[in-house]
């Protein structure tokens, strides 16, 4: 037997509402998807500047007193150390991995006879794995290497350079909003909980301005220290690279470049730090096999009393994250930004973590 179900317009809006709007913000994703990353980016950079430009605005309150001019100036002078300190990493570690490589490649012949023995001593080896003439086989794979790339090349020459100023763009997007944001992002914040105070329930505002403080507060104390860290991983590298340059004859100049590299590359979670450590052993090794083998058995071992003693020392429990969490948070942002998403997957999982604690919080709020 049919049945009639009367409803009135309201009740019909409302119900047609709901899925309307999720579809119509989930096009608005897929469609503008990349302008939110670059805008998260530069909102998370912004708040990983926030402990410079605290200092920085320190400084400037305890000689010239506290001023809103002053909070700006410093937010620009933070941000401008941060890109110049940035712009100078790279310009230091361009040159020198590159000289590294053509001396490289000047030497390799002169490497290869007093390492290998030449191609006599690479044909002997072969013969007693099974293989008649291993130097045929060498060059017969390195043709093979060389046209595959040059097929790469100039088939995805056209793209590569529109995807290089794809990059430009993305890069200098970021760079201007995390300006704005560092120097427009406290009074936006003070205006929003402003414009809440007359709302009806206090306690859920006052419970959701304390956790925004406090997964804010999370993104900048972790990329402080982890930055502290990184600089320590840098310093010690600089001055295990200066020794082994005095005892084996390299250029003593390496150091600074080298420790830059792990600096720069102990940034990315977990990884980074044997990243960076693979690339300045196989730099050394271009000038010495023998002390790019000494580099990477002392820094293996530094590295162990780092990872043991000196980072949970700086770091603390300031995540209060299991290493299982950390993993599997590196891992969902790698698969979803790639580099990007290694680097801020650690504090995003962090911002989670606070939320679930505060999560009781708003229920309670929200009953009143």
């Amino acid at each position: 037997m049919a049945k009639t179900i009367e409803t009135d317009l309201r009740t019909f809006v409302k119900f047609w509402l709901v899925p309307v709007a999720f579809l119509l913000v989930w096009y608005i994703f897929q469609s503008a998807w990349m302008g939110l990353v670059i805008i998260g980016i530069a909102i998370f950079l912004a708040l990983a500047l926030r402990p410079l430009v605290s200092r920085v605005d320190g400084f400037f309150t305890k000689h010239f007193g506290k001023d809103k001019k002053h909070q700006n100036l410093s937010a620009i002078l933070a941000y401008l150390i941060v890109v110049v300190v940035l712009g100078a990493i790279i310009a230091i570690i361009g040159p020198v991995v590159v000289n590294e490589t053509t001396k490289f490649v000047e030497k390799f012949p002169q490497t290869f006879e007093t390492t290998f023995g030449g191609w006599d001593g690479v044909n002997s080896f072969g013969q007693t794995i099974g293989v008649q003439d291993l130097h045929a086989e060498v060059d017969k794979a390195l043709d093979g290497l060389s046209q595959y790339i040059l097929n790469l090349l100039s088939n995805n020459l056209v793209s590569s350079v529109s995807s290089a100023a794809d990059i430009i763009m993305k890069v200098i997007f970021v760079l201007v909003l995390t300006l704005l944001f560092l120097l427009e992002g406290p009074d936006i914040m003070h205006s929003l909980w402003g414009s809440m105070e007359d709302n009806d329930n206090k306690k859920m505002i006052k419970v959701a301005r304390r956790t925004v403080s406090k997964m804010a507060n999370v993104v900048s104390t972790y990329m402080s220290r982890q930055v502290i860290v990184a600089m320590i991983d840098g310093c010690a590298t600089m001055l295990i690279v200066f020794i082994i340059s005095l005892i084996f004859g390299l250029t003593p100049s390496l150091a600074i470049p080298m420790g830059l590299i792990t600096a720069l590359f102990y940034l990315i979670p977990m990884f980074g730090q044997f990243i960076g450590g693979a690339i300045v052993t196989v730099l050394i090794l271009f000038s010495s096999p023998w002390a790019g083998l000494i580099y990477a058995i002392v820094y293996i071992s530094y590295a162990q009393v780092e990872n043991n003693i000196i980072a949970p020392k700086i770091q603390g429990d300031a995540l209060n994250l299991r290493p299982v969490m950390i993993l599997c948070a590196i891992i969902i942002g790698m698969y979803m930004f790639n580099l990007l998403g290694a680097i801020i997957a650690i504090p995003i999982a962090g911002c989670i973590r606070v939320l679930v604690e505060e999560f009781p919080n708003f229920r309670a709020a929200a009953k009143g």
